[in-house]
């Protein structure tokens, strides 16, 4: 199954977090924090605006992003655990 994006949404894969500190010490999964980073996997066209233009999304595929812990819905797609979001609650772009 494929998904494709509406309007101002994008679909995000969590990067898997560190499962290990600094220090060595290693994180069981059930103490472990869901990531707040991922990757776009899609993007919808983007929002219409009060003229019925539609503004340019300002992330794209591929690009690594920061969002809030609990932002999204969601979704299990072929066994993966995806997030659909809106445009605004993606906070940053990770620059490489």
């Amino acid at each position: 199954m494929k998904l494709r994006p509406l309007h101002d949404r994008v679909i995000v894969k969590r990067v898997e977090q560190e499962t290990k500190t600094a220090s060595g010490i290693v994180i069981p999964d059930n103490a472990a924090e869901k990531p707040d980073q991922g990757e776009v996997l899609s993007v919808g066209p983007g929002k219409r605006n009060e003229r019925g233009d539609i503004t340019t999304m300002n992330v794209k595929a591929g690009d690594r992003v920061l969002f809030g812990k609990y932002s999204g819905q969601t979704v299990k797609v072929d066994g993966d655990e995806l997030l659909v979001m809106r445009e605004e609650d993606l906070f940053a772009v990770v620059e490489k």
